[in-house]
C-alpha cells in the first residue's frame, strides 16, 4: 500500500464483477489492472469475507477466485446441439438456417462434415431437401447457397399470399 502509483497510471476502467459471467475472463481482466476495486455483489461480498491473511500471493487469489466462481463460467456448446436440432413446422426457412448458425458457430473446432449432416437431418421436408436429396452439396457454402433461393421463394410466396389476402 505505500509503494507509490507507476509515472502515468491510470484508473482502471473495467466493469466491477457479479458473480453472474466467466470468472476467467474477469481475471484475465485483472491481471493487467486490478481486482479489489471491480468486484461487487456476490464477487464483492466473497473478496472482503476472506480471512486475513488467507491470500499469500496473486496465484491463490486466482485460483479461490475462480473456484469460488466456476459455475458462472459459460456452458460450452458441443455439436451434439446441432443433432438434435430440427426445424419446426412452423418454422421458416430463413429462422432455422438463422438459428443453426447461431448454435454452430459457439461450437469450438466442429467438423465441416458433421454439420452438413446434421442441416441435412435437421432440415423439415420441403422442396429444399428433395433438392438436396436428388444432388448432395458439397459442404455448408453450397447448401447455404441452395438454401438462399428457397428462402427467397419461401417469403415470396408469403408475402403473395398475404397481397391476396387483403381486403
Amino acid at each position: 500500500m505505500e509503494t507509490p502509483l507507476p509515472f502515468r497510471w491510470k484508473p482502471l476502467h473495467i466493469d466491477r464483477y457479479d458473480g453472474t459471467t466467466d470468472p476467467d475472463e474477469h481475471v484475465d481482466l485483472y491481471i493487467t489492472q486490478g481486482f479489489p476495486d471491480l468486484a461487487q455483489g456476490a464477487a464483492l461480498n466473497w473478496y472482503t469475507q476472506l480471512p486475513v491473511e488467507s491470500i499469500d500471493n496473486f496465484d491463490t487469489l486466482v485460483r479461490r477466485f475462480t473456484t469460488q466462481f466456476a459455475t458462472s463460467r459459460p456452458h460450452h456448446v458441443t455439436s451434439a446441439a446441432l443433432a438434435s436440432l430440427r426445424q419446426g413446422d412452423d418454422k421458416s426457412l430463413r429462422a432455422f438456417m438463422e438459428r443453426f448458425a447461431s448454435i454452430s458457430v459457439k461450437i469450438q473446432k466442429l467438423n465441416p462434415k458433421v454439420t452438413l449432416h446434421a442441416m441435412l437431418m435437421a432440415l423439415k421436408p420441403r422442396p429444399l431437401v428433395d433438392s438436396l436429396c436428388l444432388r448432395s452439396p458439397l459442404d455448408m457454402v453450397e447448401l447455404r447457397a441452395r438454401a438462399a433461393g428457397y428462402i427467397q421463394m419461401e417469403e415470396h410466396s408469403a408475402f403473395r399470399d398475404q397481397v391476396r389476402n387483403k381486403p
